[in-house]
């Protein structure tokens, strides 16, 4: 077991928490994207037990973020939504020169290569313009409800697998995203377990196509990845704050941000 995977599940799903922010960047800036994704497809070959150790100490992290952390970032999505997204601007910015390093831009980058992190960039960055609500709390359960909470799970996950685009943000397109974070603070199981559902089985179909795309087009894939990374820069952007002191708490999680992304990849790059 890979215990270490419990601190970088914990920060997976702490971001998974905020529309707006992806798991998948947090994987890539973690450094673990493209084990994380070979680890899922390796589920359903010979060496599934090798990669439980890696996936079952992060599912604990993910799992336990999003039970504990959700009424905190709630709270402070609610209360301070520009410091929090800035703060997440921060970690985002910050994991930047690593991609560049990892995917060694000055050497394997061609002219297509550009275009496909430009055209990452733009699909993800387009997402800043949809205008989405979380959505009413849906009290009146019912048969279609299930059926569309599974589905919401599916496509949140989906989406939660590629960097740059949010699960989260996904499920306040839908309009789901209340009821689903009602629905784990007030432990309803039976929603959760539906949505949950959902989201193992998206995140299984999407990692195929990804491991697929990895494994025969890697330098255009992470090509890819780079451009939705930077993407999401504009999809949590909030905007400049208005008053002096919210200016001053953006500049100080911006900059808490890029710390955390030095400090992480110290840890995670240089071990």
């Amino acid at each position: 077991m890979e215990w270490k995977n419990i601190y970088r599940g914990m920060i997976m799903g702490a971001s998974d928490v905020i529309p707006g922010v992806s798991g998948g960047t947090i994987a890539v800036l973690l450094g673990i994207y493209d084990r994380l994704i070979a680890a899922i497809n390796g589920l359903f070959s010979k060496d599934w037990k090798k990669q439980l150790g890696f996936l079952i100490p992060l599912a604990i992290g993910v799992g336990t973020a999003i039970l504990l952390l959700s009424h905190v970032i709630g709270w402070l999505f609610e209360h301070y939504p520009g410091p929090t997204k800035f703060f997440f601007l921060g970690l985002i910015i910050g994991v930047l020169p690593y991609l560049f390093h990892k995917a060694d831009v000055k050497n394997k980058f061609r002219t297509k290569h550009f275009i496909l992190l430009l055209i990452g960039a733009v699909v993800v960055g387009a997402l800043a313009l949809l205008e989405a609500s979380e959505g009413a709390v849906i009290e009146n359960v019912t048969t279609s409800t299930y059926i569309l909470l599974f589905f919401s799970g599916f496509i949140g996950s989906s989406a939660m697998i590629l960097p740059g685009i949010s699960g989260s943000f996904m499920l306040y397109v839908i309009g789901v995203y209340a009821t689903v974070m009602t629905a784990i603070s007030n432990f309803q199981l039976d929603i959760i377990a539906v949505t949950g559902a959902g989201i193992v089985i998206g995140i299984v179909f999407m990692s195929k196509i990804v491991n697929f795309f990895l494994t025969n087009y890697y330098t255009g894939t992470f090509a890819v990845i780079i451009g939705m990374v930077i993407g999401s820069v504009f999809v949590v952007f909030p905007g400049f704050p208005a008053d002096t002191s919210l200016v001053l708490l953006s500049i100080v999680t911006f900059a808490a941000g890029l710390f955390v992304a030095y400090i992480l990849g110290k840890v995670e790059y240089d071990s």
